[in-house]
């Protein structure tokens, strides 16, 4: 297959994250914690990142417009933000959209809804709903997605025209079938491809039968990303099944490629992850290549114009 098959054109990262955990409280990336996580130790990136770190990380790729994602901010703060990254996309012209922070099993939750809402480029809100930890524990707990109240809130997304981004491991995709079947009218983003950190063929025939019936529900899309694994390099080779299968589940026009940066950079580069997407796909039609790439997420997310020149770009690295 030659080169010239390879995704060249712009790019809609769907998924990534900025901070500055020395001006802005972020419990989790807090000096001297160090919480239980997928990629183990993460004190790298208990740093700045901000446009200027993001787009040397990016490189030779095309990433036009970027989708910010809540970055579980400081909870008794729940505006700031939102107001934090409204400033940095009046600086650097990224991102274009936000998923903001939400807490929907809070009394207050449907209020601060509405003003998470009012923000000019806030899209979705994401609410990680907890329980099981593994598949063994499944039908002793339930997620948050069952609870009465939480589903209130949940309802309230549809007048507001808000998207939900959920992050939740495979096996608790039963009750993310149920939620979208639920609400039909609200579109629910799957977070990095339902979490496949099993590759035992065990896990992987459960992780698909778990995805092939959350993919039977029209409004649930999907995000290609979070695919790194603890203590080894990111590859295509180890990840290509995966992406190909979430392609064939949901079709091209329910999916989409994201970075999870600077998260994932505790795996792989930028260029190891985006290459290795377009490596991954380069057999398709370029439709749907685009589609991958590029439209689904700004479609989806209704990205704000972007700001794609180059000597903007030269400027952010310049400030790295």
């Amino acid at each position: 297959m030659s080169e010239s098959s390879l995704w060249n054109g712009p790019i809609v990262d769907a998924h990534h994250h900025f901070w500055d955990p020395q001006i802005n409280h972020h419990p989790w990336l807090s000096e001297g914690v160090n919480v239980p996580f997928r990629y183990g130790d993460y004190t790298a990136i208990k740093r700045r990142y901000l446009p200027p770190e993001y787009f040397q990380d990016v490189g030779i790729h095309q990433v036009v417009q970027t989708v910010y994602v809540e970055t579980e901010w400081d909870p008794t703060d729940p505006l700031g933000e939102p107001r934090f990254i409204a400033t940095i996309a009046a600086r650097y012209g990224v991102p274009n959209a936000v998923v903001a922070q939400a807490w929907l099993d809070r009394p207050d939750a449907v209020a601060l809804l509405t003003e998470q809402a009012a923000f000019k480029s806030v899209r979705s809100v994401r609410h990680k709903p907890g329980g099981p930890t593994s598949p063994d524990q499944v039908g002793q707990q339930r997620t948050l997605m069952s609870d009465e109240g939480w589903r209130r809130s949940y309802a309230a997304l549809h007048r507001l025209g808000l998207h939900f981004d959920l992050q939740t491991p495979w096996w608790n995709l039963p009750e993310a079938e149920r939620l979208a079947r639920d609400f039909p009218h609200i579109t629910l983003i799957l977070n990095h491809a339902g979490l496949p950190s099993d590759r035992s063929p065990q896990g992987l025939v459960g992780w698909h039968a778990a995805m092939s019936r959350l993919a039977e529900q029209p409004n649930v899309v999907v995000k290609i990303s979070g695919l790194g694994q603890r203590g080894k390099p990111w590859r295509a080779e180890d990840n290509a099944w995966i992406v190909r299968e979430i392609i064939a589940m949901f079709g091209a026009g329910r999916a989409m490629f994201a970075s999870n940066f600077p998260v994932d950079s505790l795996c792989g580069s930028f260029d190891d992850i985006y290459s290795g997407f377009k490596h991954i796909v380069r057999d398709l039609p370029r439709a749907d290549q685009e589609r991958l790439f590029y439209s689904n997420a700004q479609r989806i997310y209704r990205c704000e114009p972007c700001v794609s020149e180059q000597p903007w770009r030269e400027q952010l690295r310049s400030e790295a």
